[in-house]
């Protein structure tokens, strides 16, 4: 099976993605060709062009909407994004979601790029009706009814058909802070549009002040990726970088596209006999010349970096030094940036990294009420049979020390009640 793995380690942008896909081998023509065959109210040109971020070359699609043809709102937008704005979604027509269809549905595309699309677009609305608290049919499609996020979204699905994608899976994502000017104003990053896109997908804030995930991004990854999580287990034939528009300091502004084959048995979450699988990478240093506070700090620093855990070990070192080995488990998208916190914030000159497979329960999650309020618990399943319960501890935690109570007792009674919920 023929799979594409999206590593979004700056986020996803329309742009991006097309510039992923022509990096990776599609043929420009493919897309320009299938993109002329829909009836949109102003000319565009879509082309290609080679940019260098931190040393690594990739693709950057710039669309343009020919200034001759369109309203000021597209003008501008246009010349945003040759001035270097990563975001996709400043400015453009409102279209309704009836609209885009028409035009969809007006165009010579083939019937499953055309449906896709569709699904993006339908997705979108759907995330824009709830920030506005209006129905799909109603919301005005402000931020992606321009005729580059139209281009960006049909482009890339007409790109991934080229490829004779059959499956595709995304990395968590990653996601900048601060503000950006939208059509309703200064809105916090991600916009809520992109963050009622985000529900049920990992995610990860970083520092970086500008918006990594746009609008457009999160329509087509949270549509076309069927799981998010660690690269699966593939023979790879070809990798694709799609540049963004900004330089970032912090690290190289693209999005790396993997192609390849899926080897049998690789599913980051498939069935192993009994439960799931999946993998993670491991990384471990010993020190023995750092103060005990510094290592809290540090293991508490690595949980919000992407940990999925960190623990530590006592041990002995050359000539009887006591000393901790710290050793953190991520996943392969966190791990440089993990191994960096460490070179960073402790004694240590090096770290070692391995990889490991894992055999878990599947798992989901339930609320269990209690005289103090709601928690959560955990609930581990086996061959398809519950086999165990476990209320979340920073739930009971906070409700302890809300009511002044032992936490044994939260924990108690929240076992207690599990009965009336499984």
């Amino acid at each position: 099976m023929k799979i594409a793995y999206f590593d979004c380690f700056s986020g996803i942008s329309g742009d991006m993605t097309l510039g992923a896909l022509v990096d990776a081998g599609v043929p420009p023509e493919i897309l320009t060709d299938g993109l002329a065959t829909l009836k949109l109210d102003a000319e565009f040109s879509l082309h290609f062009e080679k940019a260098v971020k931190h040393g690594i070359t990739g693709t950057r699609a710039i669309v343009e909407v020919h200034p001759a043809h369109t309203s000021h709102a597209d003008s501008h937008h246009a010349h945003d994004h040759q001035h270097g704005h990563h975001h996709d979604h400043d400015h453009g027509p409102s279209r309704h979601l009836s609209d885009i269809f028409k035009l969809l549905d007006d165009g010579d595309l083939d019937a499953e790029v055309r449906d896709t699309a569709k699904r993006v677009f339908d997705r979108l609305a759907e995330a824009e009706a709830k920030v506005h608290n209006t129905t799909k049919a109603k919301v005005h499609l402000h931020e992606v009814s321009g005729i580059d996020s139209i281009v960006d979204i049909v482009g890339s699905v007409i790109g991934l058909a080229h490829l004779d994608v059959d499956a595709v899976y995304a990395s968590p994502l990653s996601l900048g802070r601060g503000f950006v000017r939208c059509a309703h104003g200064l809105m916090p990053v991600p916009v809520p549009g992109t963050m009622e896109l985000l529900q049920g997908v990992p995610i990860q804030q970083t520092d970086i002040p500008k918006e990594l995930v746009t609008p457009t991004g999160a329509a087509l990854i949270t549509t076309l990726s069927q799981e998010f999580g660690v690269m699966p287990q593939m023979r790879l034939d070809r990798v694709g970088y799609g540049a963004g528009t900004r330089d970032l300091e912090q690290r190289p502004n693209l999005l790396r596209l993997c192609l390849g084959e899926k080897t049998s048995n690789s599913d980051s979450q498939t069935t192993h006999h009994h439960a799931e699988t999946d993998s993670v990478d491991i990384i471990e240093t010993n020190v023995d010349d750092m103060s005990p506070e510094i290592t809290g700090y540090v293991t508490s620093q690595l949980f919000e970096h992407g940990a999925l855990d960190v623990f530590l070990i006592p041990t002995f070192m050359k000539k009887g030094r006591p000393a901790t080995q710290i050793t953190v488990l991520c996943p392969t998208t966190h791990r440089d940036q993990l191994i960096e916190l460490l070179l960073t914030e402790t004694t240590t000159f090096g770290v070692r990294l391995s990889s490991a497979a894992r055999v878990k329960l599947r798992r989901d999650f339930i609320q269990v009420e209690t005289q103090w309020g709601a928690i959560q618990a955990k609930r581990g399943y086996l061959n398809g049979t519950l086999i165990k319960t476990v209320p979340e501890y920073e739930d009971c935690r906070r409700l302890a020390e809300q009511n002044s109570i032992p936490l044994r007792q939260v924990y108690a009674e929240a076992l207690s009640n599990l009965g009336s919920v499984e």
